[in-house]
């Protein structure tokens, strides 16, 4: 078990780690400090249970990751923007995934009617994906069901609004290769599923969120 009272044991495993890859590859973090080009945007859930680089067994360096609490996007998160911007504009990433999983405390949060404080603003993105998938979710009876297929409808809508952002469309205009995901990671197993999104194509999108190019 971890003793955190003074965090030398965290200090420690650090020095141990870097002693460990700097022995397998003696110039991995001079590499490392000169240059990042991850090819993949991870927006996930602040959760401590789903770090992004394990889950897909990439290392430091090849993916650029942006958690929130229940992995939301929505169009006046600045922050997220940003990370978005950076992403797609300088890093040139190829790939967006937007990936939530099982049991999330916030989802299951917004299914609710209990407030929480200052992240009740927060969940209404979420109240909002339940409202425009109201009569689906409300046919689910079992509440586990219910919640599952909200997780995923709130990664579905997080990556639609990743692409009705102007900084994904202008990459599109400009040719840039980019593609959207939606997936959710299981807890109890461990396993990354692939939802029913993927997108390139601006040619899609709802007119209403198209723009011209700048």
């Amino acid at each position: 078990m971890i003793q955190y009272e003074k965090l030398d044991s965290l200090l420690k495993s650090n020095a141990e780690w870097s002693k460990a890859v700097t022995e397998a590859d003696p110039n991995f973090f001079k590499k490392l400090a000169q240059i990042q080009e991850p090819k993949i945007l991870w927006v996930g859930c602040a959760d401590s249970r789903v770090p992004a680089n394990q889950l897909v067994q990439l290392a430091p360096g090849e993916v650029f990751v942006h958690r929130n609490i229940a992995n939301v996007v929505c169009h006046s998160d600045l922050n997220c923007l940003s990370v978005l911007q950076y992403a797609v504009d300088v890093l040139k990433v190829e790939h967006v995934i937007v990936c939530g999983h099982s049991n999330c405390g916030g989802v299951a949060a917004a299914m609710g009617s209990g407030q929480y404080g200052l992240i009740d603003n927060w969940l209404r993105n979420i109240k909002d994906v339940y409202r425009f998938y109201e009569k689906e979710l409300d046919e689910i009876k079992d509440s586990k069901e219910r919640l599952s297929r909200l997780i995923e409808f709130n990664a579905i809508h997080s990556a639609q609004n990743v692409c009705r952002s102007t900084i994904v469309q202008n990459a599109w205009h400009r040719g840039q290769k980019l593609t959207v995901h939606a997936w959710v990671y299981d807890l109890e197993n461990g396993l990354v599923k692939r939802l029913e999104f993927s997108h390139k194509d601006p040619a899609k999108l709802p007119s209403i969120y198209a723009c011209q190019p700048l």
